[in-house]
């Protein structure tokens, strides 16, 4: 679905805080893949997101994506990032960004819509607003019955899980998930995370999800990446997964690295 190639990110090139951000990542994402992705603060895991999606362009380096009407790859390397939003969906860990909190939902949920129709002008009907009310039981919230309340109402809970619906709705290549359960309580971030399984299987998505919380890390998805420096230093699949504890990772990153963590926290947080 997707393919980087030999990308590098640096940060004030040729200036003493020069910082190379990514080192020559090669990573092929399959279509299906729920990938997560662990390292600690500063590894390079956002920045990789960034270069996927379009936010900031790579030094060096190729990204491709699967055009599958035609059946070939696409390098996508220099699109804009607006265009490459209709086929590449992000959640970030910050509940209020994947919504507009000064609009209702329907007109949230018709802003989504709108970007699987390219150049065509589609209205807000009683169609539409059945198609959304359908949609939103899925998340056993009562949202159905809200279309004309501002999102601004809505707890944070509630709004993280309407941007994953969203996001699930415009029917993305991949999706990328930033951290997107860290900032809500215990309850509402498995809450989000059990949305997050289900969808990913009943609309057969292709996932990459940062996180820091191990048992997601070890639990979901059929890989896991490790990164630090700006490098990928583990790509492990679901077999060798499932027999893995949250020890045996810290235990991977100190053999290939050849160095001692002050706190094995560090490796995740």
């Amino acid at each position: 679905m997707v393919r980087i190639e030999n990308l590098d990110m640096i940060f004030n090139r040729g200036t003493p805080d020069e910082n190379y951000a990514l080192k020559n990542i090669s990573l092929t994402v399959q279509a299906g893949d729920f990938i997560t992705l662990i390292g600690s603060n500063g590894a390079g895991k956002s920045t990789l997101y960034n270069a996927i999606a379009g936010t900031c362009l790579p030094t060096a380096g190729r990204v491709f994506v699967r055009d599958e009407t035609k059946n070939t790859e696409r390098d996508i390397t220099r699109e804009a990032e607006y265009k490459r939003a209709r086929y590449i969906g992000r959640i970030f860990q910050n509940p209020l960004l994947g919504t507009a909190g000064k609009m209702s939902l329907e007109h949230n949920m018709m802003i989504c819509h709108r970007k699987g129709y390219k150049g065509l002008r589609i209205s807000l009907n009683q169609k539409m607003r059945d198609y959304f009310r359908e949609n939103l039981r899925t998340l056993d919230m009562g949202l159905e019955n809200r279309l004309h309340d501002n999102v601004e109402l809505f707890s944070g809970g509630q709004r993280q899980a309407l941007t994953l619906l969203m996001a699930v709705m415009s029917k993305p290549n991949l999706l990328l998930l930033d951290e997107h359960t860290a900032a809500l309580d215990p309850r509402n971030a498995e809450m989000i995370m059990d949305l997050t399984l289900r969808f990913a299987a009943d609309y057969h998505l292709t996932v990459m999800m940062i996180t820091h919380n191990m048992t997601h890390a070890l639990e979901a998805g059929n890989r896991l990446l490790m990164m630090d420096g700006g490098e990928i230093i583990l790509d492990i699949d679901a077999a060798e997964k499932a027999k893995l504890t949250t020890k045996d990772i810290v235990q991977r990153f100190k053999d290939i690295k050849n160095k001692e963590l002050a706190n094995d926290e560090m490796l995740l947080g």
